[in-house]
C-alpha cells in the first residue's frame, strides 16, 4: 500500500538549526503580519506557499508535524488517517489530530490531540513513521461510525474509488470483511446503511454527496459514469438515467481553478472546453442538468433543477429553507 507523502512545502523547522537562538521577535512579527503560518510548535511555512495547498493537504501537512513531534508510537485514524491517504471528506478538517487508544486506558484528549477511545488491538494498520496507522479500509470504516449518512457514503467512496490515479485504496470484500471483524456495536447501523449506498464509480466527493441527495429527493436511481463517443473522443458522464436518456453533471470549480486539472490549460480554455463538451452531450440525449455546490447545500435548488428539465420525482419539494452545512 502506497501512503501518501508530505505535500511538497518548504517548512521551517526551530529544531533543524541547532545552535541557533531563533529570533522570536521577528518571527512573531511574520506572523502577525500574515507573512508565515505556524503548521505545529516550532515548525513554519511561508502563507503564500500554505495557501496553494488543499484543505486535504493542509491537514494532512498537520498530521505529518504532529507525528514526528509526538514522543511515543501512537496509532493514527480517522480523520487524520484520511488525509494521509489522500482520501478527502466533505466540510472542514478537525483542528486536532485522530489517534485510537486502548478502551479504558484513561487519557483526554487535548488541543492538539483527539483520543478514540474503541481499541487498538483489533484495528487494521501498518506501519508509518514511527507509529502505525489505520488502512483505508478501517479508516473509512471508523469514519462512517461516528459520521452522518452521507460523510460515511463520501469516505466509503473514497476509498473505494477506481478511476484514483495509483488505483484504489480498498476493495468492497475487504471493507465488509473488517465490518464484521468489529466487535464494538457502536455505529454499526451507520456503517451498513452507508455500506449499502457505497460505490467505486465516484470521482469526487461532490459525485458522492449528489448520489445521495438526488436518492432523497425522489428522483430515479442513475448509471454512474456512463460513456458517449464524441467527436473529439470518448467521455464519462457523472449520472445518467436511461429511461429519461437524461444526463446528470456536477459542475465544479476546481476543473477552471486546479493546477494539476487545468493541465496547462488557461481557465479560460478550460472553461470553453467544458462548455463545447456540455454542447455536445445535448446534441445525444433528450435532456442534460447541471449544478454546482450551492445546489448542494440548498436542495431545494437541485431540486427545482432537476425538474425543470424534465426529470421526475416521487416525491413532493422539500422547504426552501432546508441548508446542508457542507
Amino acid at each position: 500500500m502506497n501512503i501518501e507523502e508530505r505535500p511538497d512545502i518548504d517548512i521551517r523547522r526551530v529544531r533543524d538549526q541547532p545552535g541557533e537562538l531563533p529570533d522570536y521577535r521577528k518571527l512573531r512579527r511574520a506572523m502577525d503580519n500574515g507573512a508565515v503560518h505556524r503548521v505545529g510548535p516550532g515548525a513554519f511555512v511561508l502563507t503564500k506557499e500554505w495557501q496553494k495547498l488543499s484543505r486535504l493537504d493542509k491537514h494532512r501537512l498537520n498530521v505529518i508535524e504532529a507525528a514526528d513531534r509526538m514522543r511515543h508510537p501512537a496509532l493514527i485514524s480517522h480523520f487524520a488517517a484520511a488525509s494521509v491517504h489522500g482520501m478527502d471528506i466533505l466540510g472542514s478538517w478537525p483542528t486536532r489530530i485522530d489517534v485510537r487508544v486502548s478502551t479504558g486506558s484513561g487519557g483526554r484528549s487535548t488541543g492538539l490531540i483527539r483520543r478514540h477511545a474503541i481499541g487498538i488491538d483489533e484495528a487494521d494498520a501498518v506501519a508509518w513513521r514511527g507509529h502505525r496507522i489505520t488502512t483505508p479500509a478501517q479508516t473509512a470504516i471508523d469514519i462512517t461510525a461516528v459520521s452522518d449518512h452521507v460523510l460515511g457514503v463520501v469516505v466509503l467512496d473514497q476509498a473505494l474509488w477506481a478511476n484514483r490515479p495509483g488505483g484504489p485504496l480498498a476493495s468492497i470484500d475487504e471493507i465488509r470483511m473488517l465490518v464484521e471483524q468489529r466487535t464494538s456495536a457502536k455505529g454499526s447501523a451507520r456503517i451498513r446503511r452507508a455500506l449499502d449506498e457505497a460505490t467505486s464509480l465516484s470521482d469526487s466527493v461532490r459525485e458522492s454527496q449528489s448520489r445521495v441527495l438526488i436518492r432523497r429527493l425522489g428522483f430515479p436511481t442513475p448509471v454512474l459514469q456512463k460513456e458517449f463517443a464524441l467527436s473529439g473522443g470518448t467521455v464519462r458522464t457523472d449520472f445518467y438515467f436511461p429511461e429519461h436518456d437524461h444526463v446528470g453533471e456536477f459542475d465544479g470549480v476546481g476543473k477552471y481553478i486546479d493546477p494539476k486539472l487545468l493541465a496547462g490549460r488557461t481557465p479560460e480554455q478550460a472553461l470553453i472546453a467544458e462548455k463545447d463538451r456540455g454542447d455536445a452531450l445535448a446534441r445525444l440525449v433528450r435532456r442534460l442538468s447541471r449544478w454546482r455546490t450551492p445546489a448542494l447545500r440548498r436542495p431545494r435548488e437541485l431540486y427545482d433543477i432537476l425538474i425543470a428539465d424534465g426529470l421526475p420525482s416521487t416525491l413532493a419539494p422539500p422547504p426552501r429553507s432546508l441548508f446542508q452545512s457542507r
